[in-house]
C-alpha cells in the first residue's frame, strides 16, 4: 500500500498528498479489510507499475452499491499497454460479489489519455464537480 501511496504521488506530481502523511499500519490494515474500500495493484519485477484505489458507495434507494475510482494511475514508463485496462478488468470482476451495478470515475477535461480510456470503457456522462468545504473551512 506505501509503495501504491508512492506511485501515486509520483504520477500526479503530489507527493506531498500521498507521502508527506501517510497512516500508520493499523489504519491502513483496517482500510484494506473494509468491505468498502478496493485497491489493485499492477506489478511488474516486484515493483508496483500501476495502481487503482476506490470506494463502494452503498446506495439508499436501492438494494445495490456503485463503485467510485477515487484514483487510478500507471507509471510513465509502461502506459499504453494495457495495465490501467487489465486493473479495470479486474475490478468489473471483483465488484460484482459487493452487490455493485455501476463503475464510476471522473476524469480532468485536460486528461486526454484518461478520456480516452474510459470512453473506451463505458459511456461517458458531462457533469459538474464541486467540492464543498465542511463548516469549519477545513478541505
Amino acid at each position: 500500500m506505501r509503495e501504491l501511496l508512492s506511485l501515486f504521488g509520483r504520477v500526479f506530481e503530489d507527493a506531498e498528498t500521498y507521502c508527506a502523511y501517510q497512516p500508520d499500519d493499523d489504519y491502513l490494515e483496517k482500510l484494506l479489510s473494509s468491505d468498502t474500500f478496493i485497491a489493485i495493484v499492477a506489478i511488474e519485477e516486484s515493483k508496483a507499475i500501476g495502481g487503482l484505489a476506490g470506494y463502494v458507495l452503498t446506495k439508499f434507494e436501492q438494494v445495490r452499491s456503485e463503485f467510485y475510482i477515487y484514483d487510478l494511475a500507471v507509471d510513465e514508463r509502461h502506459r499504453r499497454k494495457g495495465v490501467a485496462t487489465a486493473m479495470i478488468e479486474k475490478l468489473r470482476e471483483i465488484v460484482v460479489s459487493r452487490g455493485v451495478y455501476v463503475i464510476f470515475v471522473q476524469a480532468d477535461l485536460n486528461d486526454k489519455p484518461a478520456i480516452a480510456l474510459y470512453t473506451s470503457l463505458g459511456n461517458r456522462e458531462d457533469v459538474l464537480h464541486f467540492d464543498i468545504a465542511p463548516q469549519n473551512g477545513a478541505t
